[in-house]
């Protein structure tokens, strides 16, 4: 059962990992956190105030969230990750839990209204809202009365001092694979990326994290969805013509460095279970994989290369590759975490890291959940036991209130699925599982763990 539901959970992840480039109309329309839609109708009321038995004085927390409408089912999982949270610490250990007083960000008024609500009822931190409008209503008026939030958001756009962004976001994955990537050794960086929503993302997060790191400012190249687009921007990103020109006034010819093609399952099959654009497009392409001799040339002006495309967009970036002879172990191909849904069928990226969550740092998470609530927990409830878990801890250092040097501490928090940490910009910092592509049609291996495996303290 173990096994299952870390299979059933990591695969849901990934097909929905981020807001903006998931196909569920949902959450592109509503800039839900990070994770999927599907999952179990739980009952509740619109609001109501949960008291422990061993309440903290002084940290009485608000949680914002739909409770009533389109989005009740996501409100009431979240709603049950945070009570997990809060009611993970028994009260015969001797240790209070902060209050709850839960709103709903449906109701009248929806997430202003909840939140001015929360305030006036002495509420001194905010879990929620759920969404990026929710966010961007709520957090000034929590901003004016000094009341920190954590949002379920992934949209960095509402990250601001006082108001953190819970949901993992591209940025999050880019910063864990450039950290390794650097202690690799790897110091040149370069991306090749979609001009869409996911793309523009990862090369910020590129660029932020480079300077961050005390890299040099990396290149990054955006193309249409097109063939004709991705060939020219790889051949202007890889220095193609340059490259050519000083291999032909070399001598001798060589095979062309060609990657392993996409593979199907052991069975030789297709995986059904992949959308049928996508299983095409990772289908080998005998043209692309004709021995025709070329020269050899020399290796591109980076080190490490960041990809944002999958289905046939990524088919093509892998054409383009292999035209421009990018491949190990010259450049370390990087990419994001939704690849972890196909990474058996990615061959021809054998050796390309990704950045996701660790499975097993959240099975102690999905235990407790399951034995409290009777059902496997949707990745939505990751982000509200994490947010109640680090209200939870607050709680039992500060004397009252959340502040912001607590929250903001360098150690950080654990999390379901891997500490967090929570900048004075109101980002969030996960560090993330690294996976590594083995090609043969085997699943990704872990490389790089979270570095604690559990979201069950603090």
């Amino acid at each position: 059962m173990a096994r299952a539901c870390s299979f059933f959970s990591g695969v849901t992840t990934a097909r929905v990992l981020y807001r903006d480039v998931t196909v569920n109309k949902m959450i592109r329309k509503t800039g839900l956190a990070v994770f999927g839609l599907a999952g179990f109708l739980l009952a509740g009321c619109a609001h109501e105030t949960t008291k422990p038995e061993a309440t903290e004085a002084g940290h009485k927390v608000g949680v914002l969230l739909p409770l009533s409408g389109p989005n009740a089912s996501l409100g009431h999982e979240l709603l049950a990750g945070a009570q997990l949270a809060l009611s993970a610490t028994s009260s015969a250990q001797g240790v209070a839990v902060p209050q709850m007083d839960v709103r709903d960000t449906a109701g009248s008024g929806g997430a202003a209204a909840a939140a001015a609500a929360a305030i006036s009822a002495g509420d001194t931190l905010l879990l929620g809202p759920l969404t990026a409008g929710d966010t961007a209503a709520a957090a000034p008026g929590a901003l004016s009365a000094g009341v920190p939030v954590l949002a379920f958001t992934s949209d960095i756009s509402q990250a601001h001092p006082g108001v953190w962004v819970m949901g993992i976001t591209p940025e999050d994955q880019v910063q864990r694979l450039v950290f390794l990537a650097h202690q690799e050794g790897r110091t040149r960086f370069a991306a090749l990326l979609p001009d869409n929503p996911l793309g523009r993302a990862m090369g910020a997060g590129l660029k932020a994290a480079c300077l961050e790191q005390g890299l040099p400012s990396p290149v990054v190249v955006y193309h249409i969805a097109s063939a004709a687009s991705i060939k020219m921007t790889a051949h202007e990103l890889t220095a193609y013509d340059s490259r050519l020109a000083q291999a032909q006034g070399g001598a001798g010819e060589t095979a062309p460095v060609q990657a392993e093609p996409a593979v199907t399952d052991s069975a030789g099959e297709n995986n059904s279970s992949l959308p049928a654009d996508l299983a095409a497009a990772l289908r080998p392409d005998a043209e692309a994989t004709t021995a025709e001799q070329k020269l050899q040339l020399p290796a591109p002006p980076f080190d490490a290369l960041l990809l944002g495309d999958t289905g046939a967009g990524l088919r093509m970036v892998i054409d383009a590759l292999n035209e421009t002879q990018v491949a190990a172990p010259s450049v370390r191909i990087l990419g994001p975490g939704l690849w972890s849904a196909f990474a058996t069928k990615l061959g021809a990226l054998r050796g390309a890291w990704y950045a996701a969550p660790d499975p097993a740092s959240r099975q102690g998470f999905v235990n407790q959940f399951m034995a409290r609530n009777h059902h496997m927990p949707r990745p939505l409830a990751d982000l509200s036991y994490d947010a109640a878990n680090i209200a939870k801890t607050v709680s039992q250092i500060a004397p009252s209130g959340y502040p912001v040097n607590i929250l903001t501490r360098s150690e950080g928090f654990n999390g379901v699925d891997g500490p967090i940490t929570l900048l004075p910009n109101g980002r969030t910092r996960r560090d993330l599982g690294v996976f590594e592509v083995i090609g043969n049609g085997s699943p990704a291996k872990l490389i790089a763990p979270s570095a604690v495996k559990t979201g069950i303290s603090g």
